[in-house]
């Protein structure tokens, strides 16, 4: 009976073999490619979405790269001499203009000489007369160079080019006229050298 018992007693069974979990990573590229299969669209933007390689220039495309840099150098180098032309014109009549004026500046005070003494009276006429030729002689050399008096009587009082020192009563004049020139005024073009010193119509 024991031995029956025995017998019945269940055996122990082999155990099974769990199946092993599929790698993540093994699947991934086959799922991409599975779900590109299953979407082209995708695919295809995908192959857009990649750049092309720049292509290499041509030997024509670089030779007129180098024309076009040259070009470019060039028309600056131009343009900046052009430029530098201007500037040294420019700069050499300026200096030419000062220089003339400062000259001009150091002869005036002589021509109020010569009129200081053709005001004076004289009997030796050949001296008088020699004196006055000189003076016009001086004024039209300085007219040759673009030097001009002013300040006569009856002018209109200009504060830019007369000098006011005094007011004087008129009756032949109107007020804001030049009664009296003390001292003729001189101009180069539109540049003052001297300003007239006058008196005015009050």
């Amino acid at each position: 009976m024991s031995k029956q018992k025995k017998d019945r007693e269940p055996q122990d069974l082999p155990e099974k073999e769990t199946p092993a979990a599929p790698d993540p990573s093994e699947q991934a590229p086959e799922a991409e490619e599975k779900q590109a299969e299953d979407n082209p669209s995708k695919k295809e933007q995908s192959s857009k979405d990649k750049k092309p390689e720049p292509k290499e220039p041509t030997e024509l495309e670089q030779l007129t790269a180098k024309y076009d840099a040259l070009n470019d150098r060039l028309m600056r180098t131009l343009a900046e001499y052009d430029n530098f032309r201007k500037r040294t014109q420019r700069e050499k009549d300026a200096m030419y203009n000062d220089g003339r004026a400062n000259a001009v500046e150091q002869i005036v005070p002589v021509l109020d000489t010569f009129e200081r003494a053709l005001a004076c009276e004289t009997q030796d006429q050949t001296f008088y007369q020699g004196v006055e030729m000189i003076y016009h002689t001086m004024l039209d050399i300085l007219k040759k160079l673009g030097v001009e008096p002013f300040g006569e009587r009856g002018d209109t009082f200009d504060p830019n080019r007369h000098n006011a020192v005094m007011q004087a009563a008129d009756e032949e004049l109107q007020e804001g006229q030049v009664a009296q020139v003390f001292q003729k005024g001189y101009q180069l073009g539109e540049r003052i050298i001297r300003h007239a010193m006058v008196s005015v119509v009050k």
